[in-house]
């Protein structure tokens, strides 16, 4: 099955802009060049995926994968493909073979010749990456609490004013579905706003 394997997409995620995707990419193309597989392209995620609300790279990684582009994603760890728990990880990795794509991981190369068994190492794996990613949020909110009861203010400080402006976009949308709001209708509030 490895012979077949040539053409690889190589996926790299950092959960910050402080991390670089590079601490990834160097091995993962030693690591491909070492096997002779032949990288086809690079999708590369900056940024936290809980607060971006979607990975924008997978989802193209995903299309390229269905247009048969190439036959295995090479990642750094499985936690790179998602830290949602192991039915997120299961589904996308399903998906993924549905086309006809592998993952093949730098760090757990141990799941390639599992066979049947890869599918209870993989939800180990995710069931620890998720475990992982809430033990650090856990974390993060106790750090908050005890800097709020230590008479610490979070957030920005007053007055302070945005360098670039802010898009305002669906602000009045909002406004109007929020049941607070007591107007009549989006004529009525249009005209409150603009006076």
């Amino acid at each position: 099955m490895l012979a077949k394997m040539n053409r690889v997409a190589l996926y790299l995620r950092v959960s910050s802009k402080l991390q670089t995707t590079e601490n990834q990419l160097q091995p993962l193309e030693q690591f491909c060049k070492q096997r002779g597989f032949e990288i086809v392209r690079v999708y590369a995620e900056n940024e936290s995926a809980w607060q971006s609300g979607h990975q924008k790279e997978w989802a193209r990684l995903m299309h390229d994968a269905e247009s048969r582009r190439f036959n295995a994603v090479v990642v750094w760890a499985l936690d790179r493909i998602t830290r949602e728990g192991v039915s997120a990880l299961f589904l996308k990795i399903q998906t993924l073979r549905r086309y006809g794509v592998s993952i093949i991981s730098l760090q757990e190369q141990w799941l390639e010749g599992l066979g049947e068994f890869s599918e209870l190492f993989v939800s180990m794996c995710g069931f620890i990456a998720n475990f992982e990613s809430k033990r650090r949020s856990e974390r993060t909110k106790a750090g908050l609490a005890r800097a709020v009861a230590g008479g610490s203010r979070l957030g920005r400080p007053s007055g302070s004013k945005d360098k670039v402006r802010r898009r305002r976009s669906g602000y009045n949308l909002r406004y109007a579905n929020n049941p607070s709001v007591k107007i009549g209708t989006l004529p009525a509030m249009a005209e409150e706003i603009t006076n």
